[in-house]
């Protein structure tokens, strides 16, 4: 009985092992992008992911049938609502790395932007997983691609504040 016991766990770490060697290079990068770190700094998005990754593997044997990537995703994204609503209130905004590709949206645009474009996740799941009318999840999609696609443009550092005298 022990060693039919091992043998199932020594099964379990390596389908585990295979999933994250899969699955983590993704994850970290969906973290990174909700987080608005640096690309090649990201300690809260590591942060976000380690837990992530715990929570599959302590489901991992009783998952039967279900997808553990999609596990390891809603558990990111629901610890990221809930530390951006903790930390930042409902519209507040993180001060995101200026070089990331999202620096300029909302957590709340981050989370469903990457949900739906960079994880392909529908509308109504998305909505569903963050407890939102799938009408406010396609409006909020909408104004973050928007903004991505289409930035703010920032005045010239020396044209701040110089005004030209009248002649």
């Amino acid at each position: 009985m022990r060693d039919r016991q091992a043998s199932r766990d020594a099964r379990r770490d390596r389908e585990f092992e295979a999933f994250v060697a899969g699955a983590a290079g993704r994850l970290l990068h969906a973290a990174t992008l909700l987080t608005g770190e640096a690309p090649d700094d990201g300690p809260r998005a590591r942060r976000l992911l380690v837990p992530a990754l715990a929570h599959t593997y302590a489901r991992w044997h009783r998952l039967r049938g279900e997808d553990p990537y999609e596990c390891a995703r809603q558990y990111l994204a629901t610890r990221f609502a809930h530390e951006a609503w903790r930390h930042y209130g409902a519209a507040g905004r993180a001060r995101p790395h200026p070089r990331s590709p999202l620096a300029e949206l909302a957590p709340q645009e981050r989370l469903i932007l990457v949900l739906r474009m960079f994880e392909g996740v529908a509308e109504e799941q998305t909505a569903a997983l963050l407890g939102l009318p799938v009408e406010r999840v396609h409006a909020v999609c909408d104004r973050a691609t928007a903004t991505v696609l289409h930035p703010a443009r920032r005045a010239a550092p020396g044209a701040m504040g110089t005004r030209v005298a009248p002649s």
